[in-house]
C-alpha cells in the first residue's frame, strides 16, 4: 500500500474526525465521493480516499488466444495501474480544497477498505449488487468486516442531507450498536422516528422498546419519536421506507445481522433486502 497526505483538519466535533470512501475509476463513484467531500467538509472531518482493486483470476488458458500469461499479467497490472491514476484524479477533484488524503491498495476493495477502515471513523461506499468485487466494493462484506459504521449509498446520489432519519429497531446488540454509532449524524437531523415492525401481540413489548430508545436519543439532544407498526419480516423494509417517505428522511439506521459462508455473506432477510434495494442512505453497523 503506498500513500500521500495532506495536512489534516481540526478535529470534527460529535465522534467522526475522519471519513474514508471508495473511489473507482471512469465516473463510476463521481457522486458518492462528491457526497463524501460535501459531508466530511460539513461535519469538518478529514477525508480519505481509497482506490483499490485486484486482478481478477486467470482463467483456463485458451489456446486460440494467442496471448500467453506474462502479457495477460502484464496487461491487467497495467490496466488497474491506470484505473488506479484514473480514481485518484477524481477523488482529488472532487476533494479539493479538504487537505484530502489518498490511499491506494492492490487487493480486493472490500478487503481493502475493511483493514483501512482501522484509521477512520465513518466508511461510505455505494450500493452494488451485482457488480465485479474485483473492483467495486461488496457493501455487505464491508459492512462485516471493518468494525466501523458504514453509510451506503443508494444508486445515484451524490449528495446526503441528513435532516430526518428513521431508526430499525430490533431489541438486537446490532440494533444498539447502530444508533450509536449513528449518533454524530443523528445530532444534525432535524427529525428522528425510531421504528419498530412486529406482530400484534408484541406491540406493548416493542412500544416500550422504542420509547427507551426515542427518550435516550432525546437525552443527546436529538428530536426523537416511537413508533410501532403491525407486520411480519417481509413487510418492515416497507415500512421503514414508508416511514422515511413520510418525514422526508434519506437516511435508515440498522443493526446488520449475518454471518460469514465461505466467500459469500448471508444476511437476514431484512439487511438483505435492505442492501439489495437501498431507496435511502443506509447507515449499518455489525
Amino acid at each position: 500500500m503506498t500513500e500521500t497526505t495532506s495536512p489534516t483538519q481540526a478535529a470534527a466535533p460529535g465522534g467522526i474526525v475522519r471519513i474514508l470512501v471508495h473511489a473507482e475509476p471512469a465516473g463510476r463513484s463521481a457522486g458518492l465521493v462528491r457526497a463524501a467531500a460535501d459531508l466530511a467538509q460539513r461535519l469538518g472531518a478529514q477525508l480519505t480516499g481509497l482506490g483499490a482493486e485486484m486482478a481478477e483470476p486467470l482463467a483456463p488458458a485458451n489456446p486460440y488466444a494467442g496471448v500467453t500469461t506474462a502479457e495477460w499479467v502484464a496487461a491487467m497490472s497495467e490496466q488497474i495501474e491506470a484505473n488506479l491514476k484514473s480514481a485518484e484524479a477524481e477523488f482529488r477533484k472532487a476533494a479539493e480544497g479538504l487537505g484530502a488524503e489518498w490511499r491506494i491498495c492492490r487487493d480486493m476493495p472490500a478487503r481493502a477498505l475493511a483493514m483501512v477502515a482501522r484509521s477512520a471513523d465513518l466508511v461510505i461506499v455505494g450500493a452494488a449488487p451485482s457488480v465485479n468485487y474485483y473492483r467495486a466494493a461488496d457493501p455487505a462484506e464491508v459492512v462485516m468486516q471493518a468494525g466501523r459504521p458504514v453509510l451506503i449509498a443508494p444508486e445515484g446520489a451524490d449528495h446526503f442531507a441528513g435532516r430526518a432519519a428513521v431508526v430499525a429497531w430490533k431489541d438486537t446488540r446490532e440494533a444498539r450498536r447502530a444508533v450509536i454509532d449513528a449518533l454524530p449524524l443523528l445530532r444534525r437531523t432535524q427529525e428522528v422516528v425510531v421504528q419498530a415492525v412486529c406482530a400484534e401481540p408484541d406491540a406493548e413489548y416493542a412500544e416500550a422498546q422504542t420509547s427507551d430508545v426515542a427518550a435516550w436519543l432525546d437525552r443527546h439532544g436529538i428530536n426523537a419519536r416511537a413508533r410501532v407498526s403491525a407486520g411480519v419480516e417481509a413487510d418492515v423494509v416497507d415500512e421503514l421506507n414508508a416511514e422515511a417517505l413520510a418525514i422526508g428522511a434519506d437516511l435508515i439506521v440498522a443493526g446488520a445481522y449475518g454471518h460469514s459462508r465461505l466467500r459469500e455473506w448471508a444476511f437476514g432477510g431484512v439487511t438483505r433486502t435492505l442492501l439489495d434495494e437501498p431507496r435511502c442512505w443506509l447507515l449499518l453497523s455489525h
